[in-house]
């Protein structure tokens, strides 16, 4: 049967899966360095497994935090087996003991007594940063890192609570703890790492989609459309139209590219048709062929 589905497998497909799941272990391992290097020596409780595995390292101090994120994802690993079953769980269950593995081979492999600095909040900063962009990638792909998105699916599947505001709560709750524990000022420190965690993931997520509309209105559209094709390898929209003021007919070719494709076709526009009128526009929702799937 194994052999069955590898044949069906063509090269794109193969590359495809290859990409995902470079992507998935870059993603949780950006993550788990944030949390081993960063969050623990400092004690940021953002919430989730990390943070609870955080707190709960420091109450039982025989186990480092990797052990209770072994523990915690596999009783939520539990959890998803009984109310969602195992096709829901997907990627999650690799992604739970994944990062835990991770974190874990951080702190074997630099482990760490004390913060790495003595400025809190550049520890914050980093801690915020890699976590936030491990997890813009992991999501961005349409995976997750497991842990507390079990819980968030579980409560969508069975109760009316909105996860947002569910999984909001419980890392309050952590957060809480955290500052009972370790301080007022750690506790601050964590509810803005919380904040700021959720506005930086989602910057991280339209920076990695950026892409350029292009809009050019010229005289000349064969050029312009061939070096957009053959030279560029994408594809264009092209309609004819005509000039307000002066009358005269023109064509609008409209393209989406990356930021150098983009640079490159305004070059070439520019030294093709000095009359030429070009658009350019930031977007991260670009959906088609070539792009996100619908």
């Amino acid at each position: 049967m194994l052999t069955e589905v590898k044949k069906h497998l063509t090269p794109k497909q193969i590359r495809a899966d290859a990409e995902f799941f470079f992507l998935l272990n870059l993603g949780l391992v950006a993550t788990a360095a944030g949390i081993a290097l960063f969050k623990t020596p400092n004690h940021f409780a953002f919430g989730g497994t990390s943070g609870l595995s955080i707190v709960l390292a420091t109450l039982f101090p025989r186990f480092n935090v990797g052990a209770f994120m072994w523990v915690v994802n596999a009783v939520l690993v539990v959890l998803g087996f009984i109310f969602l079953g195992i096709r829901s769980m997907g990627w999650t269950i690799y992604s739970s003991f994944a990062l835990s593995f991770y974190v874990s081979a951080f702190e074997w492999a630099v482990p760490l007594r004390a913060p790495l600095t003595n400025d809190v909040f550049l520890e914050l900063c980093y801690a915020v940063i890699l976590s936030a962009v491990g997890a813009a990638i992991v999501f961005n792909i349409g995976a997750s890192t497991g842990g507390t998105d079990i819980v968030a699916m579980i409560l969508n599947k069975y109760t009316s609570m909105p996860v947002g505001r569910a999984l909001m709560v419980s890392d309050l709750g952590i957060v809480l703890a955290g500052a009972y524990l370790y301080g007022p000022a750690t506790g601050l420190y964590c509810i803005l790492g919380m904040i700021l965690k959720s506005t930086v993931a989602d910057s991280a997520i339209e920076g990695i989609n950026l892409r350029k509309v292009c809009t050019v209105v010229t005289s000349r559209p064969e050029p312009v459309r061939d070096f957009i094709v053959n030279e560029l390898h994408r594809s264009a929209t092209m309609e004819q139209a005509q000039g307000a003021y002066t009358h005269e007919e023109k064509w609008v070719l409209v393209t989406v590219l990356t930021r150098g494709q983009a640079q490159k076709l305004r070059l070439f526009v520019h030294s093709l048709d000095e009359h030429a009128f070009i658009t350019i526009v930031n977007s991260s929702e670009i959906v088609g062929k070539g792009f996100r799937s619908i």
